[in-house]
């Protein structure tokens, strides 16, 4: 400290030697900043996790061990006098020891090292875990994913407490973290579908059956529709049937029940239709109990805003787009086409 205070003399007599008349021209008014030295010592790391604001994140820094002479509360002051406060990004930062100010200088021009995990839309519960460096545990996964504090608080106590339920609440995009662990990709996913779509359903029907409700109708869309603009169109259809109390007799349902015995179906044959299970939507009539995979931003917007239509039916062709029909025998005609017959 002693050593420091000496340079900060030298500086400023310094600095008064080159006139004061020069200094008020050219030098902001902390033109001496540049001339006193900002910390000693080894950097210590320390993590700025995502949403800490000024004040969270200054206690962080005093429990480190990186504050000399001050504590939280001074450095929260400084971040806000130099503006740090509004531009504070989330990631690992290397800070040398010193007072309040000291380290808010650092902070200025500090650059936080980040990493990037993406969700790609149609995950399920079998393949989450696999997007970590190493993998995460499938126990470590649904402890994580039962913690209500990483969701919003609006929506924490309405999610189902299952992994496969709650999953569909993450938004599938790139996050960028302060570090690669299942508490903060989940965290941040999570308030990203809160953000993009979660805040924008009325708070009337913001109740925990709507949400599964709507989890799984995108989950379904998700898995059935390859092209966009078909979302809505499927989503209507889905509305039509159960509105009918017709069997959805969706595939994708019937591929996640053989996924949960074990077995990967790369295409539903008549035999697999058999199987004994809730998901298995030509025998059990309604939703299936959980959403199947983590949907898209635009599967969970065509959920909540199906197209109206009368199609009951859709076929998909080689390109993996749709053929959609009114009835039965319109179906059949469509599968034909898509078969070459």
């Amino acid at each position: 400290m002693k050593k420091r205070l000496f340079l900060v003399f030298l500086a400023l007599a310094a600095a008064g030697a080159l006139g004061f008349a020069y200094r008020t021209v050219y030098y902001p008014a902390e033109w001496w900043h540049e001339y006193l030295p900002a910390g000693e010592g080894e950097p210590v790391p320390v993590l700025v996790r995502q949403g800490m604001n000024a004040r969270r994140a200054a206690e962080e820094f005093e429990s480190a061990g990186v504050l000399e002479g001050g504590n939280a509360s001074d450095l929260a002051r400084w971040m806000t006098r130099f503006s740090i406060d509004r531009r504070l990004k989330p990631g690992m930062y290397s800070i040398r020891r010193g007072s309040p100010w000291e380290v808010a200088r650092q902070l200025e021009k500090a650059e936080p090292s980040v990493s990037s995990s993406t969700i790609v839309p149609g995950t399920d519960v079998f393949s989450f875990s696999g997007i970590f460096t190493p993998p995460l545990a499938p126990e470590t996964m649904e402890k994580i994913l039962a913690r209500n504090d990483l969701f919003p608080k609006e929506i924490a106590p309405l999610l189902p407490p299952e992994a496969e339920g709650r999953l569909a609440f993450l938004l599938p995009e790139t996050v960028h973290t302060a570090e690669n662990s299942g508490e903060e990709v989940v965290s941040s996913a999570a308030r990203l579908w809160w953000d993009r779509i979660g805040s924008h359903i009325p708070e009337e029907k913001r109740t925990a059956e709507y949400l599964l409700e709507m989890a799984v109708i995108s989950s379904l869309i998700e898995r059935e529709a390859l092209w966009d603009e078909e979302r809505p169109l499927i989503a209507g259809v889905i509305e039509n049937r159960r509105k009918k109390k017709m069997p959805l007799q969706i595939d994708a349902t019937v591929v996640y029940a053989w996924k949960k015995e074990g077995r990967n179906l790369t295409r539903v044959l008549y035999k697999d239709l058999e199987i004994d299970s809730p998901y298995n939507t030509y025998k059990i009539p309604g939703l299936p109990p959980a959403p199947i995979c983590i949907p898209s931003e635009k599967s969970w917007l065509a959920a909540l805003s199906p197209e109206k239509t009368e199609y009951f039916y859709y076929v998909a062709g080689q390109d993996g787009r749709h053929l959609f029909s009114e009835t039965l025998s319109g179906h059949q005609r469509n599968i034909r086409k898509v078969r070459g017959k």
